[in-house]
């Protein structure tokens, strides 16, 4: 029986990613579809396994023995997820300490990390309190009123945390690279949190400038992980920078405001949670 319930959460997750078709309609609408086709799947696998080790290999359910294979799948498929959380880990930890070695010089009031290259880079390194970096080819190669509108939009990646988000999202990513669409609804999520930084950064300076630092950046900005860092240029990349081009050029939309009613659906991966009460 407990085989039944990780082949249903299996079908299930890999139906609903496959029903993924690329959202239209305002950012509101985008984030919130995009972030349960891409975390419910996930998390649906998760508390399966979750209720299947709880369980045992001992007793019966719905009439039917239990036994040592689905213990084991679902054992070896959360050493797995573990495994891989301790990797990103550690492969952020090792971008921190990267970016911590570079001097330490102000802009301003803000406090930046000065790497030594002539590429131009702007981004946020690290978790909850990530490092803010930027290269001497940005400084030398932007006027100061671009340099104001980068530094916007890296207060906007800060003000959202979306190096600590995002790296949670990447180790989801990681994780259930099998499953379909799970590249395109990454790189939507990517996209969507540049569209919100640049959001955040047209209200404090000039749009057109933003747009025009965007163009400059983008095109020469270091290949990073973009699991623990959020750069000016993420998702930067064809139609997805005319996207954020195009948005900043438009009357911006009114901020999203933070529903909690749009989450209850995800309530529906913890079903799996209930089975053990008919354990016996």
């Amino acid at each position: 029986m407990h085989l039944v319930m990780i082949l249903i959460a299996l079908a299930v997750a890999w139906w609903l990613r496959y029903s993924w078709r690329e959202p239209q309609g305002n950012w509101t609408l985008r984030w919130r579809r995009t972030l349960f086709l891409f975390l419910f799947p996930p998390l649906l696998i998760f508390m399966t396994a979750i209720a299947v080790l709880s369980m045992g290999t001992q007793g019966k359910m719905g009439g039917m023995y239990t036994g040592y294979f689905s213990y084991l799948l679902a054992l070896i498929y959360l050493g797995i997820f573990a495994i891989l959380c301790v990797k990103l880990a550690l492969q952020g930890w090792q971008s921190v300490n990267s970016a911590r070695n570079c001097p330490l010089v102000s802009l301003g009031e803000q406090k930046v990390r000065l790497l030594q290259t002539t590429a131009l880079f702007a981004g946020q390194i690290g978790f909850w309190q990530p490092e803010l970096v930027m290269s001497q080819g940005l400084l030398k190669t932007l006027s100061p009123a671009h340099v104001e509108s980068v530094l916007a939009h890296e207060q906007g990646h800060y003000h959202y945390r979306d190096t600590f988000w995002f790296f949670w999202l990447g180790w989801v990513r990681s994780c259930t690279a099998w499953l379909p669409n799970t590249e395109p609804l990454w790189q939507e999520l990517l996209v969507l949190r540049e569209l919100r930084a640049d959001s955040y950064a047209a209200s404090q300076v000039d749009p057109l400038v933003l747009a025009e630092s965007l163009l400059l950046v983008v095109s020469t900005t270091p290949v990073l992980s973009e699991i623990c860092c959020a750069a000016l240029g993420s998702g930067g990349i064809g139609d997805r920078l005319e996207q954020r081009v195009e948005a900043l050029l438009t009357p911006p939309e009114p901020a999203p405001k933070l529903n909690w009613l749009s989450w209850n659906r995800f309530l529906l991966a913890f079903l799996p949670l209930i089975t053990v009460i008919f354990h016996t």
